[in-house]
């Protein structure tokens, strides 16, 4: 059986914000770019359109959510704890001083970690946690 991961869901708060991050500070192409009843769906992933891409996604918009579910994702979002995605560069001071030179909030400087990894965290307009791990 053949099998690999297509997409990716993060939610968004702000479409233009979400843009400015995944598109213009760390170079995603928008693959796709949908609006209905006042809220955006955004595909952006790699140049490859093979790669996995991202959907930014409106969390409003699971149907069944009661208004309290909503605010308890609002209040986990606003404070980092609600979406989180793992990138991975070949070369991570690169594209860490890339972001930090277009503004991206740094929550990890490079580390290497004790389980492996070499990594640094960022998190993006809607709070989501962005990781980016070294490949080797």
């Amino acid at each position: 059986m053949e099998i690999s991961l297509h997409y990716a869901f993060l939610p968004h708060d702000d479409p233009d914000a979400a843009l400015a991050f995944y598109r213009d500070a760390l170079g995603f192409e928008v693959r796709n770019d949908v609006g209905y009843d006042g809220m955006r769906w955004i595909t952006v992933g790699p140049s490859d359109p093979s790669a996995t891409a991202i959907v930014l996604h409106p969390p409003a918009a699971e149907p069944g959510l009661t208004d309290a579910e909503r605010r308890t994702i609002a209040e986990m979002m606003a404070k980092g704890s609600y979406g989180a995605i793992t990138l991975a560069t070949p070369d991570l001071d690169e594209v860490f001083a890339q972001l930090v030179a277009r503004g991206a909030e740094v929550v990890q400087e490079p580390t290497d970690q004790p389980y492996g990894v070499r990594d640094c965290a960022f998190r993006d307009p809607s709070g989501n946690l962005v990781r980016i791990n070294e490949t080797r």
